[in-house]
């Protein structure tokens, strides 16, 4: 790996995509105001997707982000220097596998012999292979098409492949399309957690300024559960993502976050366990040991 990059002084670096509890933070600019008194400013970066974003944590060129269940397993495998600071546990109905208009597609096992797309590494990712397991078809009954978000939405809609393994809100723009389809649903296969991560040199030499932007994330999720359509409003605004789109998703989010309980970790453990299993990570690993323990407070 090249060498990590030390943490700028006074300076929390936070890494997001297009969706959920970071864009809105950004947009109410609270963080900002919690850490002002910590002495610490903000630096915003966006990333496409969960990989690159956690090769720059574990780089130490970001110190905070949050991606899905995936990316922080082949990260941990590839021994980047990263811990789960906590957990959005997710209802499953943000994430999907979806058929184009015209598809003669009606089950999972129809899948076999098909060009199915997703990201590798991704949530996106684990989803297909956990639903092709269910159906009881091997990773290897499928024809594999590697793509972005953003690229693979533009092949969708021009119907260059068959399925599209794919989240919010990539999902919910796409559903709006005429005939397009859901095969399958999360909901019906494996919640799709998501994380904030944390470079584990950072969460150790500044747990203060770790855990004041978590207490704050942990009030955002609380505002956003009670108001949804205030939510949709200010992704929307703060993507670009058609306001209807949005609305949908937001609709159908968990916005809860909190500590990874035990059952989280077992499931991301499953998530780990498979890939390994795929030979799609080296080595087998350990997600306990990359649970970040918040130090106690006084008080």
């Amino acid at each position: 790996m090249r060498p990590a990059r030390a943490a700028e002084p006074g300076v929390l670096r936070i890494g997001y995509q297009k969706n959920g509890i970071l864009v809105i933070a950004k947009q109410q600019g609270v963080i900002e105001t919690r850490l002002k008194a910590l002495g610490h400013t903000v630096k915003w970066v966006e990333f496409s997707l969960g990989p690159p974003l956690l090769e720059a944590l574990g780089l130490g060129g970001i110190d905070l982000g949050q991606t899905g269940d995936a990316p922080p397993v082949f990260a941990q495998a590839a021994g980047a220097d990263l811990v789960y600071a906590a957990a959005q546990e997710g209802a499953g109905t943000g994430s999907g596998i979806l058929l184009p208009k015209g598809s003669p597609i009606r089950t999972i096992a129809e899948l076999k012999g098909r060009r199915v797309a997703f990201a590798k590494g991704t949530s996106a990712h684990n989803l297909l292979v956990a639903t092709l397991e269910k159906a009881g078809l091997a990773y290897g009954d499928i024809e594999p098409v590697i793509l972005a978000p953003a690229d693979a939405a533009a092949a969708f809609a021009r119907g260059s492949f068959d399925a599209w393994s794919i989240w919010d809100p990539y999902l919910a723009i796409a559903e709006g399309g005429e005939g397009v389809r859901v095969l399958s649903s999360a909901t019906d296969i494996a919640r799709p957690n998501t994380f904030f991560l944390a470079n584990r040199g950072f969460a150790e030499t500044r747990p203060e300024v770790l855990t004041a932007a978590l207490d704050v994330l942990d009030g955002v999720a609380r505002w956003a559960e009670a108001n949804r359509g205030e939510v949709a409003a200010i992704l929307s605004k703060g993507t670009g993502v058609p306001l209807a789109a949005t609305r949908r998703a937001v609709d159908r989010a968990n916005y809860r976050i909190g500590p990874l309980t035990p059952q989280v970790v077992a499931e991301q453990q499953s998530v780990a366990d498979r890939f390994h299993a795929l030979k799609l990570i080296p080595k087998p690993i350990r997600i306990a040991d990359a649970v970040w323990v918040a130090p106690a407070r006084n008080g």
